[in-house]
């Protein structure tokens, strides 16, 4: 049914009073009293890309001193299809000293993010990131986000043809609102005598929640596209992009103890040529502004609306909106969803790198200067940057003749150690202390946990193996870890849900294993099943596909099954 009749959200009054997403925006940044801002302009701030949060560690002393929390601000930075050039990156790595908490934040949807910067710092950081070249809007917010694509530049030709797609993609969906512009970079100011903005696809209201898209660029699935509301698979013949597959309702936010809520991934609606891509987007989009759930903001991301109405319903709403039907989809096969380590070459000749980057964090500690190491590259590079899905980073299109230039910055700066194949394949979201929805640690914690299970593995004898590991603070899913071969889900603090069985070319939802658990017992099951694997596991069987053959877990069929516990 459309959302014409539905008792509204009070997000949703707030976008509707606030002018295409002005509020009193530009009035809280001016008032110093507080460092925070008021409720509903923190809900229209995610709009410009901001997040208000504040140090969880430090909540009570504060409380105790009568002070207010200490607040500051998350800044989120677009990066469609996470190419940045040289020049960027150093200008981002500025803007972390200058700005921030010193540090850069590489995200799973191949974007930068910065932590910490204090109120009267805003208006400076975001005209500091459109100078070079881009932007927050739509970074965060009830609207489609940044705009993923397979970040391998290998297939140099291919690749280039699917990254302008990407592109177009994010900036034919992103707003039009003058507020972004008046707000932050000092725009000319409306007034009741100006003519009205106008969103063409959003509408006043916006979308009912968030909208992410990625496009990829099969045998990779580095950006995990069935986890996303709206995909497009490359199809490639001959060397040459026909087109793509389109995948819609996929997400992985859910709430703990509600079953209505649950990951999905998604499902394949048809093909389309090249040309019909920005209507495709488009009219998806629209689908999801006059059907989504404004009444319930648990039920309101596309993945609902796709499973509440059928996949048969999405294909005829946009049939009948774009006017011609999709074609029958091509066949296409994943073969995994991580990224490629250490030196690869271009068809071009040129070569790449990729770093492993902990948890995308990327700042100086007395054992890696890696904000440093990544400077000096940054400095003599002459091709660019790409932001994996992953968290991980490419030094891409290196000029065959600077290669040994780059390798021994690398070098020198401690970047060049191996490390495991599966703490290479594990993620983590931030989660505390500045996250608000965060019940566990994920960042901090999780790379001492993969320590502990590389023991685990040494000892079974298995340390040459992979196994995808990927932890959150809470059910929301920002690290995607219900498609993970292990996901471990905040509940409490050292406490977590244990999911397993998901597939490591990111087509296969995992299931609910144990529930609450703390270290110990995290550690206790994973020994045990590790043990199990190193012994019965087939050749070249992966993790997750072993714990479903012995039947420790079932094979997930709809994501309402993903949190029900194997008795």
């Amino acid at each position: 049914m459309s959302n014409e009749n539905q008792t509204l959200e009070a997000v949703e009054h707030i976008k509707q009073d606030s002018n295409y997403l002005r509020g009193t925006i530009a009035q809280e940044l001016r008032n110093e009293v507080t460092g925070s801002i008021t409720p509903d302009d923190t809900q229209l701030t995610k709009f410009h890309g901001i997040y208000q949060q504040d140090d969880r560690d430090l909540r009570k002393e504060r409380a105790k001193q009568k002070l207010e929390p200490l607040y500051s601000f998350m800044i989120r930075a677009r990066v469609p299809g996470g190419i940045c050039q040289p020049e960027q990156w150093l200008a981002i790595d500025d803007m972390a000293d200058r700005y921030a908490n010193g540090s850069i934040r590489i995200t799973t949807r191949q974007a930068f993010q910065f932590h910490g910067v204090i109120k009267g710092r805003l208006k400076a950081t975001v005209a500091a990131i459109n100078q070079q070249l881009m932007d927050t809007i739509a970074a965060c917010g009830d609207v489609n986000r940044n705009v993923m694509c397979t970040a391998n530049p290998e297939l140099s030709s291919i690749h280039q043809s699917v990254y302008a797609v990407a592109q177009a993609i994010s900036d034919h969906l992103t707003p039009q609102t003058r507020a972004y512009h008046e707000i932050w970079l000092d725009g000319e100011q409306w007034t009741a005598d100006d003519e009205a903005d106008h969103e063409p696809i959003y509408g006043q209201t916006y979308l009912p929640r968030k909208f992410k898209t990625a496009v990829v660029i099969p045998p990779d699935n580095d950006v995990d596209v069935l986890a996303h509301d709206l995909g497009f698979v490359a199809i490639i013949k001959d060397q040459q992009l026909t087109g793509f597959n389109v995948t819609v309702g996929g997400g992985m936010g859910t709430t703990h103890g509600d079953p209505a809520t649950f990951p999905l991934l998604a499902q394949t609606l048809g093909f389309c040529t090249p040309d019909q891509v920005l209507s495709v987007a488009e009219n998806i989009v629209k689908i999801q502004r006059d059907h989504g759930d404004r009444s319930n903001r648990k039920h309101a991301r596309f993945k609902y609306t796709v499973d509440d109405h059928g996949i048969d319903w999405v294909r005829q709403q946009l049939t009948s909106r774009m006017g011609v039907p999709l074609a029958d989809p091509q066949p296409v096969q994943f073969t995994h969803n991580g990224d490629r380590f250490g030196w690869r070459q271009n068809q071009d000749g040129s070569w790449n790198h990729t770093l492993y980057i902990t948890n995308g964090r990327v700042k100086d500690s007395a054992d890696l200067p890696l904000k440093q190491a990544l400077r000096a590259v940054a400095q003599v590079h002459r091709g660019d940057f790409r932001l994996t899905a992953n968290q991980n980073l490419i030094i891409a299109r290196v000029p065959a003749q600077d290669k040994a230039l780059i390798e021994q910055i690398l070098q020198h700066h401690g970047l060049l150690d191996a490390h495991s194949a599966t703490r290479q394949l594990s993620m983590a979201c931030v989660a505390l202390p500045t996250c608000t929805l965060a019940m566990a640690e994920a960042e901090r914690y999780l790379p001492d946990l993969i320590t502990q299970v590389e023991q685990l593995q040494a000892k079974h004898g298995i340390a040459d193996r992979g196994v995808m590991i990927r932890m959150t603070g809470c059910p929301n899913g920002c690290a995607r870890p219900f498609i993970a071969e292990v996901g471990l889900v905040g509940k409490a603090l050292g406490r977590y849900n244990l999911y397993l069985g998901g597939r490591p070319d990111g087509t296969r939802l995992n299931q609910l294993f144990a529930e609450n658990i703390d270290e110990a017992s995290i550690i206790q099951h994973l020994d045990a099943l590790l043990g199990q694997w190193s012994q019965q596991g087939q050749p070249q069987e992966p993790f997750g596909d072993f714990v479903i053959r012995q039947g420790h877990v079932q094979v997930v069929q709809h994501g309402i099954e993903v949190h029900i516990q194997n008795k």
